[in-house]
């Protein structure tokens, strides 16, 4: 069960936990100059303790010791710390406004992008937990329901894995409209169904929420979402970290869709001949979907090749 402290208590990066934690014994001064750097860490992240000061018209020696007054020992420690502040807390503004910045030609900008992908994909095939998988496959298959949680450009991912989950015998959806419907048919939830969220970065208050309202109803969460520390992998039973770091606004989705796919082959093979018969009868079904060619009328040219 989570608290009330535990629902209300906000979520903070460990920079700005450090900067909570130290503001009282700091000068004023010192304070607004943290906060310059946070709010703006698009612009600051990427700076040398000597470039930082050079911003703000100060001494490097001041950056060090506000450095210090956090508690961190070396420069280097603060800004790793604010680069994954960047990372988490960044907007599709932010990023844009960084990739401006980069003044790169429009090809190179694409290059770099697929690049990233790339890195996002290698990164979940090394860090990949089979074992992980396939307990949440297992989650899944005891549930009697599954309700899978996804909000803007995740909502594309939560229909990739309902959907994929329905075609091999599974009850899924994932609904679609306003933050009421949403709670509605978290309503209807129990502790042998299954809650599934996605969501990324600081994460969005209605997926939040979801999983929290999951929670007091006693069903079992699961989340999808890119840091240890947000907010869905801090509410859920159980999470798969997959990294969405991408140079564009709208963020890298292909590690999570390769972890969906991943985890859609776990659930099919943990009873392959019920999946069989699943999609041999969907097949048997749904035949008249598939695209047939109309048959050409008489006397009339088909081709180029006909004439």
């Amino acid at each position: 069960m989570i608290s009330a402290d535990d629902e209300r208590k906000p979520w903070l990066t460990a920079l700005e936990a450090r900067f909570a934690q130290a503001e009282p014994n700091l000068s004023a001064s010192r304070q607004q100059l943290l906060r310059n750097i946070l709010d703006h860490a698009e612009e600051t992240y990427f700076l040398s303790s000597r470039a930082l000061a050079k911003r703000y018209d100060l001494d490097p020696t001041t950056i060090v010791r506000t450095v210090q007054a956090l508690g961190y020992k070396r420069y280097g420690e603060f800004a790793a710390d604010l680069r994954s502040h960047f990372v988490t807390r960044i907007t599709p503004y932010a990023v844009m406004k960084s990739a401006v910045r980069d003044k790169r030609s429009i090809a190179n900008h694409i290059e770099h992008t697929l690049e990233i992908d790339v890195q996002n994909l290698n990164a979940l095939r090394s860090q990949l937990d089979v074992k992980q998988v396939v307990e949440i496959a297992k989650r899944i298959d005891r549930a009697g329901r599954i309700m899978v949680v996804g909000i803007d450009f995740a909502a594309s991912l939560s229909n990739l894995l309902a959907y994929g989950l329905v075609s091999i015998g599974y009850d899924a959806e994932a609904p679609a409209g306003s933050a009421g419907n949403l709670r509605q048919k978290i309503l209807l939830l129990g502790p042998r169904d299954l809650l599934i969220a996605i969501s990324f970065g600081r994460c969005l208050q209605d997926t939040v929420d979801s999983v929290i309202r999951a929670h007091d109803n006693g069903v079992p969460t699961v989340g999808f979402t890119d840091s240890d520390k947000s907010p869905i992998a801090r509410f859920s039973d159980a999470s798969w970290i997959t990294s969405i770091a991408s140079p564009s606004f709208h963020g890298s989705y292909v590690g999570v869709v390769s972890a969906i796919n991943a985890l859609l082959v776990a659930c099919s093979q943990l009873h392959p001949q019920r999946s069989l018969a699943v999609l041999r009868r969907k097949e048997q079904e749904f035949r008249s979907r598939w695209y047939t060619p109309t048959p050409a009328k008489s006397g009339m040219r088909t081709s180029a090749n006909e004439e």
